[in-house]
């Protein structure tokens, strides 16, 4: 079956032919209605998006092929990240495509505001000639404060630097350092709305961020301040935002961005000192270029190679990582699955540990795949996107640990799971840098192929085990396959991991279990 690609906004040309170039089918069908999205999107294993397609629950439960959905451009707010996690669907944004473009736009607004450069405009065409009317104010000198300081905010810092203003920013998860790289000032944000003269949004919507500039942050903003907004509506409380500029504690306000949109109607319109754009942050033709080809070039990565980039709700896998690491990630997800279907339900930890050269590698990926192995022994579809949140919901303590060290084998994965009887660990190893082995199980050294249908024994380590084991599935017809054995001391504790040709029933198991010696039986599915 070949990959197919839906692309539901319109969107350059460019993007399909990358899809094309790269042997992925990719229709092109803009404004659809919802109801008929999910008529179709069962077809596709991925939908490229803007902003007009909303992907909600009911389109994701009808794309039984579904595995991506980029987004050409920044804000996911029209994906339904939750509901696109549970199903296991990776969702990516393009949040470097159109970057300049929103900052550049921001600093436009920031000067026509500084000018009053729209009624200006509006009166020198109606034939007046108010010069002495529209005084303006310098930016140079001028305080900017940035809420928000990720990758469109550092634009903006540096281009303000460069009009000589002074830069202050509101920004939890700017480092030290990288403020002092950027050379601006981190503030808190009463401080910031304290001082700034120009307050320009960066900031992606969230229950922390919304209404950030609320009524109560807004009475407490310098009087005279103007502020621009080119990020995402629902930052601001527009009501309280015309409040102030009726006022004039509030000097001017520049919105791209709306609460509600299309922004057919606001109550900002017509006041004074207020301009607005139609969410034109990312259009420049330049920008709509590269978010295309940046979106259909991430899912190609990831439809063809696995690769993954700039992910919401996964960790990062480059293209360039994905053949490298796609042979741990196959051992890792079938060390997860074997200790999942052993222990069961028992499972309060999880510990994985690499070393050898393993430890040289992207960890994240490991470890989605040890739990995506693990989580599917629990629940069904389960993939590394959605396992994550799965462990979590359990309860689960997860941790990650890497050795220097190289020990017996070049390269090994652990992965340790807390029980109520105590940690139970598993181990495996690469052949050939390809091929996915266990070599120790429980503390008993023991190579097998992890593959197909197994059964899984814990038996006293005494003559005739062996025999009355092939007799018995022989009288049920059940052939096996291969046959690897460990213990840890003579005549004591042993354990086998038998490979067959048919699932075991489970009167089949039960009987196993009643063989001489025999303390477990557990059958495998890989």
């Amino acid at each position: 079956m070949s990959v197919r690609v839906l692309i539901s906004d319109t969107m350059d040309p460019k993007a399909a032919a990358v899809f094309r170039d790269r042997g992925i089918e990719a229709d092109e069908k803009p404004g659809l209605s919802p109801d008929e999205l999910s008529a179709i999107i069962g077809d596709y294993d991925g939908l490229a998006i803007r902003s007009a397609t909303k992907v909600t629950r009911a389109i994701l439960d009808a794309g039984d092929r579904l595995k991506v959905v980029g987004r050409a451009g920044i804000g996911v707010d029209n994906v339904d990240i939750p509901a696109a996690t549970a199903r296991g669907v990776v969702v990516m944004n393009t949040p470097f495509g159109n970057s300049i473009t929103t900052a550049e736009h921001a600093i436009a607004l920031m000067f026509a505001l500084a000018r009053q450069l729209p009624e200006a405009d509006a009166s020198t065409q109606a034939g007046k000639w108010e010069k002495n009317r529209f005084m303006g104010v310098e930016v140079t000198g001028k305080t900017l404060g940035l809420i928000g300081a990720g990758n469109i905010g550092s634009i903006v810092a540096s281009r303000a630097l460069g009009l000589r203003m002074k830069v202050v920013a509101y920004d939890p998860f700017l480092t030290p350092e990288r403020s002092v790289e950027l050379g601006i000032e981190k503030v808190e944000l009463d401080e910031l709305l304290a001082r700034a003269d120009f307050i320009t949004l960066h900031t992606p919507l969230t229950d922390q961020t919304r209404n950030i500039l609320s009524r109560e942050n807004l009475a407490k903003a310098k009087p005279g301040v103007r502020i621009v907004n080119c990020a995402r509506g629902g930052l601001i409380d527009e009501v309280a935002l015309k409040d102030g500029l009726d006022n004039g504690h509030i000097g001017g306000a520049a919105l791209d961005v709306f609460e509600s949109e299309p922004a057919k109607e606001s109550p900002l319109f017509g006041t004074p000192n207020f301009i607005s754009t139609p969410h034109l942050g990312a259009s420049t033709s330049e920008a709509q270029v590269n978010v295309a080809i940046q979106v259909a070039e991430q899912m190609s990565d990831f439809l063809l190679l696995g690769g993954v980039s700039n992910a919401i709700n996964m960790p990062s896998l480059s293209a360039e990582e994905a053949p490298r690491l796609k042979p741990y990630m196959t051992l890792a997800e079938k060390l997860g699955r074997l200790v999942g279907q052993i222990v069961g339900e028992d499972v309060r930890s999880v510990d994985v540990e690499v070393e050898g050269a393993a430890a040289e590698l992207n960890m994240k990926p490991i470890t989605g795949a040890v739990l995506a192995g693990l989580m599917g022994t629990y629940s069904q579809s389960v993939n590394m996107v959605n396992a994550p949140v799965l462990a979590k919901e359990r309860g689960l303590d997860l941790r990650e640990i890497r050795h220097d060290r190289e020990g017996d084998y070049h390269t090994l994965v652990a992965v340790s799971v807390g029980t109520d009887s105590g940690p139970k660990r598993v181990e495996g190893t690469l052949f050939g840098n390809r091929a996915a082995r266990l070599v120790k199980i429980f503390d008993i050294p023991v190579e097998a192929e992890l593959a197909g249908q197994m059964i899984y024994f814990v038996n006293s380590d005494e003559p005739g085990f062996i025999g009355a084991l092939g007799t018995t599935l022989g009288q049920h017809g059940v052939n096996i396959a291969t046959f690897n054995l460990g213990r840890r001391e003579a005549g004591g504790e042993a354990v086998a991991l038998v490979s067959v040709d048919d699932p075991i029933s489970p009167e089949l198991s039960d009987e196993l279990h009643h063989l001489p010696g025999v303390r477990e039986v557990v059958p495998l599915s890989f």
